[in-house]
C-alpha cells in the first residue's frame, strides 16, 4: 500500500510548480475579489498591469524555492516592497512571500539562513510601515502588523522543521554508528575467541606431540633390549594422547555449546601432573612453589599453567633430557613464574638412551612461536615475560602475572 501511495506522489519539482501556480492564482484572484468588494486607490492594471505582474512574480517564484531558497525569498520580498510601496490594493499577496521565507529557514544552513531571514523581515517591516504611514482607515494598519507577525512565524516554523530534521539525522547517524560499533565489537569478540582457541589448541597439541615424540623415540630405541621400558613408554604415549584428546574436546566443545557454558580451563592444580609427564619425557624437573595467600583468579591460573606447559614443551623439543627448575612465587599482587633449564647434556652410550634421535636441539635465540604465545598471554593480563639464554648454556623463561588482571580474559 505504501509503495502504491509513493508511486502516485508527484516529483518534488512538480509539486513546487503546482504549488506556485496555486499560490499565484490565490494571490491574484483574492486581491481582485477584495478590490471588487472594497475598491482601491490604485487598480492592479495601473502602470502597465504592474500590480498583476508583481503578484504573479511573488507567486511563481515558489517554483524554485528548494533549489534557490535565498533568491526566491529576495525576489518575493522585493516584489512585496514595490507592490505595497506603490499603494497597490492589499489582499493575499503575501502568500508566496511567507512560503519563500519558510523555505529559506527550513532548507537553509541554520545560522546564515536565519540571519538572512531576520534581516529580510526587518527590512520588510520597515518598508511596510513606511508605506502604511498615511493608510486610511487607520484600522487597516492591523494588516501590516499581521504581515510582520506572519513573517516571523514563517521563519520560526521553518527553523523548527530544520532543527527536527537535523536532530533526526543525528539520531540516525548515532544509531548507525552504534550498530557498526556493535558489529565491530562482535567481530572483535569472535576474533579474540578464535585467538584463544588457537592458542589453547597450540599449547595442548604441541605439549602432547613433544612428549609423544620423545616417548616414541625411546620405544624405538629400547624395544628389543628393554621391552619393559618400551611398554612404559607406550603407556605414557597412550596417557598423553588421551589427555590431549580430552583437552581438545574441552576446548573445541565451546564451539558446539549452545548454552554458552565452558569446560573449566586447566590451572596450577594440575602442575604435579604436568611435571610428572615432563619427567616421563626425560626431564629432571625440580619444582619450587609457594602456596598463594589467596586463591588465584581463574584467568591467572590458566595462563600460568599454559606458560609452564609451553616452557617445558620447548625444553623437550629443543633441548632434550636435562635438568629443569620450575619456580612459582606468589606475592600479594603478582605471581612470578621462572622455568630454567641447564641446556643440552653431553652423554654417551646408554646414559642417553631415552633421547630420541630426531629431537630438535636448536638453541638459537631467535623468538619462536611458543615464546610469542607466552608473551601474548602475559600481555593480555597486563603482565610481562622475559625469555633469554643463561650464561651457562641454558635458557630461562620468567613471567610476572598480576593477580588483578588488567587485560582481556583468556
Amino acid at each position: 500500500m505504501k509503495h502504491r501511495v509513493r508511486s502516485l506522489r508527484l516529483p518534488v519539482v512538480a509539486q513546487d510548480v503546482v504549488l506556485a501556480f496555486f499560490i499565484t492564482a490565490m494571490q491574484v484572484q483574492g486581491t481582485v475579489v477584495r478590490v471588487a468588494a472594497e475598491g482601491a486607490q490604485r487598480p492592479l492594471a495601473d502602470l502597465g498591469n504592474l500590480g498583476y505582474t508583481l503578484l504573479a512574480v511573488s507567486g511563481l517564484v515558489v517554483a524554485v524555492r528548494r533549489r534557490w531558497p535565498v533568491a526566491a525569498f529576495v525576489t518575493a520580498a522585493l516584489a512585496s516592497l514595490v507592490y505595497y510601496g506603490l499603494d497597490f490594493p492589499d489582499g493575499p499577496g503575501w502568500l508566496g512571500l511567507f512560503v519563500a521565507l519558510y523555505t529559506l529557514a527550513a532548507y537553509g544552513d541554520g545560522r546564515r539562513s536565519l540571519m538572512i531571514a531576520g534581516v529580510g523581515t526587518a527590512v520588510l517591516a520597515i518598508g511596510w510601515l513606511i508605506a502604511a504611514a498615511d493608510i486610511e482607515p487607520r484600522a487597516a494598519i492591523g494588516w501590516v502588523f499581521f504581515r510582520i507577525g506572519a513573517s516571523v512565524m514563517s521563519a520560526a516554523l521553518g527553523e523548527s522543521v530544520r532543527s527536527r530534521h537535523v536532530i533526526a539525522a543525528e539520531a540516525q547517524a548515532r544509531a548507525e554508528l552504534a550498530e557498526r560499533t556493535r558489529e565491530e565489537e562482535a567481530r572483535a569478540r569472535v576474533d579474540a575467541e578464535r585467538l584463544r582457541i588457537a592458542r589453547e589448541v597450540h599449547d595442548t597439541v604441541a605439549h602432547a606431540i613433544a612428549i609423544i615424540n620423545v616417548q616414541s623415540g625411546v620405544t624405538a630405541h629400547v624395544l628389543d633390549k628393554r621391552p619393559e621400558q618400551a611398554r612404559e613408554a607406550l603407556q605414557a604415549i597412550e596417557q598423553t594422547s588421551a589427555r590431549a584428546l580430552r583437552e581438545m574436546r574441552a576446548i573445541l566443545g565451546v564451539l558446539r555449546d549452545d548454552s554458552g557454558g565452558r569446560v573449566p580451563q586447566p590451572g596450577l592444580e594440575q602442575i604435579d601432573e604436568l611435571t610428572a609427564k615432563a619427567r616421563d619425557a626425560g626431564l629432571d624437573v625440580t619444582l619450587e612453589a609457594t602456596s598463594p595467600a589467596t586463591p588465584l583468579p581463574g584467568a591467572v591460573g590458566s595462563a600460568a599453567y599454559r606458560i609452564l606447559q609451553e616452557a617445558i614443551t620447548n625444553v623437550i623439543r629443543h633441548v632434550g633430557p636435562t635438568r629443569v627448575t620450575v619456580a612459582l612465587t606468589s606475592g600479594i599482587d603478582v605471581l612470578e613464574i621462572c622455568v630454567t633449564d641447564e641446556g643440552r647434556r653431553t652423554v654417551s652410550g646408554d646414559d642417553f638412551a631415552d633421547r630420541p634421535a630426531d629431537i630438535d636441539t636448536d638453541t638459537s635465540t631467535k623468538p619462536r612461536r611458543g615464546i610469542v604465545g607466552m608473551r601474548e598471554r602475559c600481555q593480555l593480563l597486563g603482565g610481562e615475560l622475559d625469555a633469554k639464554p643463561t650464561p651457562y648454556g641454558g635458557f630461562e623463561v620468567r613471567a610476572r602475572l598480576p593477580l588483578a588482571p588488567t587485560g582481556s580474559r583468556l
